[in-house]
């Protein structure tokens, strides 16, 4: 039985990952320090369907780590239960996209995570601040899963 239950599936389908990560709010943001030391902080994220979209204090641990190695792993996560447990680790190297700090200047590569990040966290309107810039990961590896799918088992 334990054999069985080892080889059932819980990693969510592509859509059921896209719906995940488009209605989570906050993301886990892993970057290496200068030092080789792991830094790891909290962020609000869109999800594009392609990629994972950071609008990040440019004067930060996260935005220094980043600039000096793009390399990432994000994790967004969600559930009380353990038999609701589910989330999603995204890994690879950042790329900045705009100006930094990102101003109001028109930036057609940003429309889209702009227009998703105004609907999801400020009411529909994206106004940049002066003191974020945008960093975009388009995942190399996509680990996910499902716990609920476990408890279907039981």
């Amino acid at each position: 039985m334990a054999e069985q239950r080892r080889g059932r599936k819980i990693a969510m389908t592509t859509e059921e990952r896209d719906d995940f990560l488009r209605l989570q709010r906050t993301c886990r943001v892993a970057t290496v320090g200068a030092d080789g030391a792991p830094h790891n902080s909290a962020l609000w994220f869109v999800w594009d369907g392609e990629a994972l979209w950071l609008n990040s204090i440019v004067k930060s641990q996260r935005w220094t780590n980043l600039v000096r190695d793009p390399r990432v792993s994000i994790l967004v996560d969600a559930a009380e239960e353990y038999f609701e447990l589910q989330g999603c680790e995204l890994m690879g190297s950042v790329e900045v996209v705009g100006d930094v700090p990102r101003t109001a200047g028109d930036e057609p590569a940003l429309a889209t995570p702009e227009r998703l990040f105004g609907e999801k966290y400020s009411g529909g309107a994206f106004v940049p601040d002066g003191r974020h810039a945008w960093l975009r990961l388009v995942p190399e590896k996509i680990v996910s899963w499902d716990f609920r799918k476990l408890a279907a088992l039981s």
